[in-house]
C-alpha cells in the first residue's frame, strides 16, 4: 500500500512559479512509476507529466512542455513538479499518482493510488 501526500499549491500571478511535491509512503516508492494530473470540476482528468520508477525517463502533455519539469528523489520518497510560466489555464486540483509498473504511463487508469490533490490558481 502506498499514501500519498501532495503539497505546494497556492496562487501565484501569471508568469510565476510554483514548485508541487508529492511525498509517498512505504518502502517501495522506487519502484513505482509516478505521475502528476489535474482536474477542474465537472471537467476530465488531464495528464500532466510522467516519470519512470528509476526517473530516468519522463514524459510531457504538449501543454506544459517546456514550461513544467517532473522529478523525483528515490531517497526521500518523494516526487516533485516545478511549474514555470504559469499561465490561468493551469489553474486546476493537482494530484500525483502510482503506478506499480515501472516505466511511465500517461493514462490514468494505469495508476493505482492517488493523493488527495492540491489546488493551484493563476492569477491573470
Amino acid at each position: 500500500q502506498v499514501q500519498l501526500v501532495e503539497s505546494g499549491g497556492g496562487l501565484v500571478q501569471a508568469g510565476g512559479s510554483l514548485r508541487l511535491s508529492c511525498a509517498a509512503s512505504g518502502r517501495t516508492f522506487s519502484s513505482y512509476a509516478m505521475g502528476w494530473f489535474r482536474q477542474a470540476p465537472g471537467k476530465e482528468r488531464e495528464f500532466v507529466a510522467t516519470i519512470s520508477a528509476s526517473g530516468s525517463s519522463t514524459y510531457y502533455a504538449d501543454s506544459v512542455k517546456g514550461r513544467f519539469t517532473i522529478s523525483r528523489d528515490n531517497a526521500k520518497n518523494t516526487m516533485y513538479l516545478q511549474m514555470n510560466s504559469l499561465k490561468p489555464e493551469d489553474t486546476d486540483v493537482y494530484s500525483c499518482a502510482a503506478t506499480r509498473r515501472y516505466y511511465y504511463r500517461t493514462n490514468s487508469h494505469d495508476y493505482d493510488y492517488w493523493g488527495q490533490g492540491t489546488q493551484v490558481t493563476v492569477s491573470s
